[in-house]
């Protein structure tokens, strides 16, 4: 009879500690889901770059954020103008970096049917000639007749860059009588070191710069007013190929990147702190992330 009372008496509790059990065990595999929700491997994102200090700031912030979302990210290194061949071939899916309408028109006009503009990152930028601030000049006419006082050199960065075709056409221009000057195509990192060594001497030098650039907040520099025309103020874009949305695997990708924007200031202080602080992008990338959260958060829905 006691038996039957203990377990009378037991029997609730029994109940009730295997309710909780099963609720616990509800609750964990809700989690687990959860989680599981979070880390989802959504596939590969292949991400274009140049080796300009300018691309590779956004990219790499852009290339953190989708990997926190899920992402696989590669980012491949190539010239501008075959990283567009490749967004029109689908193999390179998104770049950071277009200068549009202006810098960047021969190569738009050649694959706009193919490409798409997915966001605007920020606007109203300059790129042109630049010169110290100590040169006596303030236009490109300016320059008339000085070739041998620049060494007759205009430096600037690779061929098929936007800035340097645009530079062609400047040297062309019957209006500009630039004789005893030629165009000298470098790497920026060469161009830079030119101007560096210029600097330090107090020696006049011409090269192409454009904002965002860290050489604008180290150096006190001025862009020739160019009374042609040639270059104009642009916007940057994020581009993509045209279509991207309408795959699965891609759709997410392209609704948060379709957010992205950022501040010129923030990305001339990113572009300082990797040439004079050696902080890397990736580590510069997760700081802008982690200072704007709350942006970030509405870009991924959370």
């Amino acid at each position: 009879m006691k038996k039957i009372m203990i377990s009378v008496i037991l029997l609730p509790f029994l109940i009730l500690a295997a309710c909780g059990e099963s609720e616990e065990d509800t609750e964990s595999q809700e989690n687990d889901t959860e989680e599981s929700q979070e880390t989802e491997e959504r596939g590969e994102i292949v991400f274009g770059q140049t080796s300009w200090t300018s691309t590779e700031a956004p990219t790499q912030i852009a290339k953190q954020i989708l990997e926190e979302d899920g992402y696989d990210v590669e980012i491949t290194l190539l010239d501008q103008p075959v990283i567009w061949e490749g967004m029109a071939n689908e193999e390179i899916h998104f770049f950071m970096d277009a200068w549009l309408p202006y810098t960047e028109e021969a190569l738009w006009n050649e694959y706009e049917d193919q490409l798409q503009q997915v966001a605007t990152s920020y606007e109203d930028v300059p790129l042109g000639w630049v010169v110290p601030e100590y040169v006596d000049a303030d236009t490109i006419g300016d320059l008339e007749g000085r070739g041998d006082e620049f060494e007759g050199e205009i430096v600037t960065i690779g061929e098929g860059a936007g800035i340097v075709e645009i530079s062609h056409s400047v040297m062309e221009d019957e209006n500009y009588d630039l004789e005893g000057f030629e165009l000298v195509p470098s790497s920026e990192a060469a161009m830079l070191g030119v101007l560096d060594t210029k600097l330090s001497n107090e020696e006049p030098v011409v090269i192409t710069g454009w904002r965002p650039h860290s050489m604008f907040s180290e150096h006190d520099l001025k862009f020739l007013e160019d009374t042609e025309g040639h270059f104009q103020h642009d916007n940057v874009y994020v581009l993509s190929y045209d279509g991207i949305e309408e795959n699965d695997e891609y759709t997410r990708a392209h609704e948060i990147l379709s957010e992205w924007e950022i501040d010129v200031n923030d990305l001339e202080e990113m572009m300082y702190d990797y040439e004079h602080n050696d902080v890397d992008f990736e580590e510069s990338a997760a700081e802008w992330i982690e200072e704007n959260r709350d942006t970030v958060d509405e870009w991924l829905d959370q």
